[in-house]
């Protein structure tokens, strides 16, 4: 246990890291971080004409990333620079690696303090509608993973997917969101027939406007609440990314994903990569993040539903028990290298 003081400095830290990811999510969104990765040592007028942008707000944003250790400062020529190292997580160049994207979920949350504060008071939860950013940051976080390995990496993670895939099925992706992960599917595998399904208006117009640029006709999205799936249509492949633990009724979404598999159907559960027992998720590197994140949007998205409130951090112990509930006998964990957030289950019905 540290000692008063200890607990001070660390409390310090911590209200400065808040600071600091505010300031990274800005650095991102204006294209700072990039920019600056181009530039050599830049006064701040430069690195604010290389941007496009206003000066004395990008004077403020410097002196921020340079008293929290991200950029450097020359005093003697008042000149800036992004170190090299620091860029290979700060930009879209790092793709996957790119923290600056994770930064804008700080801001985010932060919009619906007083509703969680009145959930503490009174129970209850804040409803989807009230975070009308989320799935573009939703669509924007899994892109940087699914561009670079959904294809290469995490569908051959199912011995034979990617050949059956080839030779032509049928996929649903349920809650399909933005529907770029099914876009990426129906491109690559021309003979498959791809159905993204989704509750969000807005996600499904981003799914159907980014097939129809990409000139795809093996793909289409249905308005549909992942609960409701009956059995009535069947198909070989059910993928759901980090879409589980934030329903209202997660046990009856994985039935129904159960019921309408083939009887040699493969489902593709992506989720959160935990532990669902607090004690052994004190080292995760993204504990507090992740649980803060399930506190202020997954749990309480679930529970203005009167929904279960799962959790982002329901774990693998959780969700082995809840796919065998709902009739999975074959679950298998995989990893892919480089994703820190995600499990991959690779779940079958025999």
């Amino acid at each position: 246990m540290a000692g008063s003081e200890e607990f001070a400095d660390r409390a310090l830290e911590v209200l400065n890291a808040g600071a600091l990811a505010l300031m990274m999510a800005v650095g991102h969104r204006t294209g700072l971080f990039d920019t600056m990765a181009s530039l050599p040592p830049s006064t701040s007028a430069e690195v604010a004409d290389a941007s496009g942008l206003n000066e004395r707000y990008v004077r403020e944003w410097l002196a921020a990333m340079t008293t929290g250790g991200f950029v450097e400062h020359d005093p003697s020529t008042m000149t800036f620079v992004l170190p090299p190292e620091h860029a290979g997580w700060l930009t879209r160049a790092a793709g996957p690696d790119n923290l600056a994207v994770q930064a804008q979920y700080i801001g985010l949350l932060a919009g619906v303090e007083n509703q969680i504060v009145d959930c503490f008071r009174h129970g209850g939860g804040v409803p989807y509608s009230e975070f009308p950013a989320f799935t573009q940051l939703m669509a924007e976080d899994s892109a940087a993973v699914q561009d670079v390995a959904l294809i290469d990496s995490i569908l051959p993670l199912a011995p034979g997917l990617v050949e059956r895939l080839l030779r032509g099925i049928t996929v649903a992706d349920v809650g399909c969101g933005s529907g770029h992960a099914i876009n990426l599917m129906a491109a690559a595998f021309p003979n498959s027939r791809f159905l993204g399904l989704d509750i969000s208006d807005a996600g499904l117009a981003a799914g159907a406007a980014e097939a129809q640029t990409r000139g795809l006709a093996n793909v289409r999205f249905e308005k549909r609440d992942a609960a409701t799936l009956n059995g009535s249509e069947h198909f070989d492949l059910i993928t759901t990314f980090d879409a589980v633990h934030d329903q209202a009724r997660p046990d009856l979404v994985l039935q129904g994903i159960a019921r309408s598999l083939q009887p040699d159907g493969i489902y593709l559960c992506v989720d959160i990569a935990a532990s669902s027992n607090l004690s052994e998720n004190l080292t995760h590197p993204l504990g507090p993040l992740l649980y803060t994140i399930s506190c202020m949007h997954c749990m309480t998205v679930s529970l203005a539903q009167g929904g279960m409130g799962l959790g982002t951090m329901w774990g693998e112990q959780k969700a082995r028990q809840m796919l065998s509930d709902a009739g999975f006998t074959s679950v298998d964990l995989k990893h892919v290298e480089g994703d820190i957030f995600n499990n991959y289950y690779i779940a079958r019905q025999s």
